[in-house]
């Protein structure tokens, strides 16, 4: 078991590397890391296939899963969410309904055997922006500190909620009605209970030393994810709720006396854990599937549809103010990364009619689609920012 551990976390770090040298996020690198060991049987090495079964390798990736979506949302504060502002709402919201509905068609068209439950969650699994992905170009760019930039960045911090709640709907058993509202009462009530735990049981632990509030916050962000489970909900739903509730105040006795944050200390660990995640979707992704015609046209069609989708965008980006590149904001929301991820792996254990949800096909076009959409923002963006700085110049 720790060789596997060991394999995998190892991949992950040389992936990772790999991807920086090139000038490629990360997770691009850690999930090719993860198609190359998942798929060393088609040059006819098997040596590595226990790799897909493992046990302790598991464990460790649903882990990840959840430190990584407690991770994303503590840059986000329930407090921040009623000040963003219609515009980001709006852009979050054309976004997640031009996608949904764009990839639907889709996969109503080349999925129509499957189940409408299953072209409904191909749909959503493309809803939701890597802001992480889109947030790193604009710096490279030099472009972090533009109007544009915060806009694109307020409207991921929406895309992200709205998008919660679109997994929390798809991930959970029983009827879209049913899940709707076990969704909308654990987010309420969960959110409303965890804004009143959070800044007791952090305000007690900041006190203390760093190790005592990293354990609080990581028992908070397990407890919350326990509790979504109990809802019926994917763990993960409950992780980034918890998230969501804590707040910088909540420990300010800590940060002034160290001056580092909960984000600080929790970093490190999901640098380490985090990709493992990754590096076990590219394991468990089957690339015999290429050679078939139609994973490919899926994936391509996917592909077109997701960015075609985004570019409603463009049209929320109307209710922003100031001097706002709706164009640029259209691309900046275009990666899909983690969430698509997730989505993908999480229908890959739901079964409909004894079939699962994300079949081996379906889960390498949405894979393929990943890693097409993460390649083509950077280049649109990069094209798009570049005119507007034209333009104000002449």
């Amino acid at each position: 078991m720790a060789a596997a551990l060991l394999i995998v976390i190892a991949a992950a770090r040389a992936g990772g590397f790999v991807a920086e040298r090139l000038k490629q996020p990360r997770v691009l690198g850690e999930l090719a890391a993860g198609l190359v060991l998942g798929n060393l049987t088609l040059a006819k090495f098997g040596g590595l296939e226990f790799l897909k079964t493992n046990d302790a390798v598991d464990v460790a990736s649903r882990v990840a899963v959840i430190v990584l979506m407690f991770h994303a949302s503590l840059e986000s504060t329930v407090g921040e969410m009623k000040t963003l502002g219609a515009a980001a709402f709006a852009i979050a919201a054309c976004g997640i309904g031009g996608s949904f509905a764009a990839v639907w068609i889709v996969a109503r068209w080349l999925l129509s055997p499957s189940p409408a439950f299953t072209q409904a969650f191909v749909a959503a699994s493309l809803t939701a922006t890597s802001v992480g992905i889109t947030a790193r170009v604009l710096k490279d760019l030099g472009h972090g500190r533009t109007s544009t930039a915060q806009v694109i960045l307020a409207a991921a911090v929406v895309d992200d909620v709205l998008a919660l709640i679109v997994l929390a709907v798809m991930s959970g058993a029983g009827s879209i009605p049913i899940m709707l509202i076990k969704a909308s009462v654990f987010l309420v009530g969960g959110l409303a209970a965890g804004m009143f735990v959070s800044p007791r049981l952090l305000s007690l632990a900041s006190h203390s030393m760093a190790v005592v509030l990293l354990a609080a916050a990581l028992g908070f962000c397990f407890a919350m994810a326990w509790i979504a489970s109990v809802f019926g909900l994917a763990p993960m739903v409950g992780a980034f709720a918890a998230g969501l509730a804590v707040e910088e105040w909540h420990y300010r006795d800590f940060i002034h006396r160290r001056e580092r944050t909960l984000d600080d200390l929790l970093t490190p660990l999901a640098s380490w854990l985090v990709p493992v995640f990754f590096v076990v979707i590219g394991i468990r992704t089957d690339l015999s599937g290429m050679v078939r015609p139609h994973v490919l046209a899926l994936a391509a069609a996917l592909t077109v549809a997701a960015v075609a989708g985004k570019q409603l965008c463009a049209l929320g980006a109307l209710a922003a103010r100031g001097d706002v590149d709706r164009m640029a904001v259209a691309f900046g929301m275009m990666p899909r990364g983690e969430v698509t991820l997730i989505f993908a792996n999480l229908g890959a254990g739901i079964f409909v009619a004894s079939q699962p949800v994300i079949g081996a096909d379906t889960f390498l076009a949405l894979v393929l689609t990943v890693i097409a959409t993460m390649l083509v923002t950077p280049l649109a963006l990069k094209w798009r920012l570049g005119v507007s700085t034209a333009r104000r110049r002449s």
